[in-house]
C-alpha cells in the first residue's frame, strides 16, 4: 500500500461524505445554459471516453449534468436473449464478482467477507438466498447509469436503507470493511414464475447519494419499506431504476437458479450471465 493510498483512505474517513454528496447532487441537478452544458459535458465525455452515439440525444442538448448522466439509450441498443429463462446483466459496467452464497448466508467479494442479511437488510429475505448465488456489477463514471430487471416478474415491495456514502472504488474496497453493506442501499425484489425471488440491490456511494426507482415517484427513494400494491410488473431488460452519479448493483438468486458462468469483466445490460 502506497503512502498516497493510505493518506487518501484516512482522508475519506474524516470527510463530511454525506454533505459533500448532497452539495454535488444539487450542482448536478442545476439547470445550465446550453453553452455551459455543452462545455461541461464535453469535458466529461473526453475525460472518460463516454460513448454518446447510443444515446437518444447523441449530440448533447442536456440541460443539466444529471440529465447527461442519466441519459436514455435509443431503443434496440441492448437486445436480450430470446430464451426467457436467461438471467441478464441489469447494467452496463464491470462484472466484478460471481459466486455462491453459503448456507449460512456468507459470501466473499474480493477476499472481503459479507453476509446476505447485511446487504439485504432483512433476515427473512436473506434466508431465501442461503445456498443460492450472487453477482455484482460496478458502474464506472463512463457507463450508462440506468438499472434494468435481470429477470421478468412482479415487484411487490421496495426496501430503502440508510447508510454511509463511502466511495465504491479500490481505496474504499481495501480500507472500508463491508463497504457494500454499510453504504446507502435500495433493494428491489422481483417475484418470478420460474426462479423464485430475484433481488436487485442498488448500492449508493460518495457523490452517488440519490437513487430513484420506476414505481416510486420521488426524487430519491424515501427510507423504509414500501409496499407496491398493485404489484409493478417488469419485463426482463425493462428499466427499474437509476443512479444519479453512479455506483454498484448486487443481485441475489435463490437456490435452483441456473449456474452463472459468465466470466468477470466488462458487461452490458441485457447480456446473458449463463449458458442454457
Amino acid at each position: 500500500m502506497s503512502v498516497a493510498t493510505y493518506a487518501a483512505a484516512q482522508l475519506l474517513r474524516v470527510l463530511p461524505r454525506v454533505r459533500i454528496t448532497r452539495a454535488v447532487g444539487r450542482l448536478a441537478d442545476a439547470k445550465m445554459h446550453p453553452k455551459i452544458a455543452e462545455a461541461v459535458v464535453g469535458l466529461f465525455v473526453r475525460a472518460y471516453a463516454v460513448d454518446l452515439d447510443e444515446a437518444i440525444q447523441p449530440n448533447g442538448g442536456f440541460d443539466s449534468f444529471d440529465a447527461f448522466f442519466t441519459r436514455e439509450l435509443r431503443p434496440g441498443q441492448r437486445p436480450t436473449p430470446s430464451d426467457a429463462r436467461v438471467v441478464v446483466s441489469p447494467a452496463d459496467g464491470r462484472l466484478d464478482a460471481v459466486g455462491d452464497v453459503e448456507i449460512g448466508g456468507r459470501f466473499q467479494v474480493k477476499g472481503r467477507p459479507y453476509t446476505a442479511e447485511a446487504l439485504l437488510g432483512s433476515p427473512s429475505e436473506a434466508a431465501r438466498y442461503h445456498g443460492g448465488q450472487y453477482f455484482i456489477v460496478y458502474l464506472s463514471p463512463r457507463d450508462y447509469h440506468r438499472v434494468h430487471a435481470p429477470v421478468g416478474g412482479v415487484v411487490k415491495e421496495i426496501r430503502s436503507m440508510t447508510g454511509d456514502l463511502f466511495p465504491v472504488n479500490s481505496i474504499g474496497e481495501r480500507h472500508v470493511p463491508s463497504l457494500l453493506a454499510i453504504n446507502r442501499r435500495v433493494a428491489i425484489p422481483i417475484e418470478t414464475t420460474h426462479l423464485g425471488r430475484v433481488t436487485v440491490v442498488m448500492v449508493g456511494a460518495m457523490i452517488v447519494g440519490r437513487i430513484t426507482v420506476g414505481c416510486i415517484p420521488e426524487r430519491d427513494v424515501p427510507f423504509g419499506d414500501h409496499v407496491i400494491d398493485p404489484g409493478w410488473e417488469v419485463e426482463r431488460g425493462g428499466e427499474i431504476g437509476m443512479f444519479h452519479l453512479g455506483s454498484t448493483a448486487v443481485v441475489f438468486l435463490e437456490p435452483g437458479a441456473p449456474k452463472l458462468d459468465r466470466a468477470c469483466g466488462m458487461v452490458r445490460y441485457g447480456e446473458a450471465l449463463h449458458t442454457v
